[in-house]
């Protein structure tokens, strides 16, 4: 039995991988390293992500229901960062819990995300 149990990446279903790659790509200075019609991911300064193509996509509708996981980026502007996020296609909730350090972002295609000021590791 092997005895490494070592995270690779997170995956986030989407209904078009290549598509959601790229826009984070955009968004986290990051690149797409790989792209098929029903993989992709995107490498950056904080880790991996893949994306996988999924027939069975649905949202989640924040916050009514929030995502069983999501993805956060660590910024030091959050009025910056959010100006960047919009201009290259997410959509900023009304619905904001943490104002003070963390605002919550969809995805173009539904996914919730955050921008936060808080680093709980560093």
């Amino acid at each position: 039995m092997s005895e490494k149990l070592q995270l690779s990446s997170v995956t986030v279903n989407c209904p078009d991988a290549g598509e959601l790659a790229d826009f984070y790509a955009r968004i986290a200075d990051g690149e797409v390293t790989f792209s098929h019609p029903s993989w992709a991911t995107m490498k950056c300064a904080g880790g991996r992500v893949d994306f996988q193509s999924v027939d069975y996509y649905a949202p989640a509708r924040w916050p009514e229901q929030t995502a069983m996981i999501h993805l956060d980026f660590l910024v030091d502007d959050l009025e910056e960062a959010a100006q960047r996020v919009v201009e290259v296609g997410a959509t900023r909730f009304s619905v904001q819990p943490n104002i003070e350090h963390c605002l919550v972002f969809a995805d173009p295609v539904g996914n919730p995300f955050c921008l936060t000021l808080l680093d709980e590791v560093g």
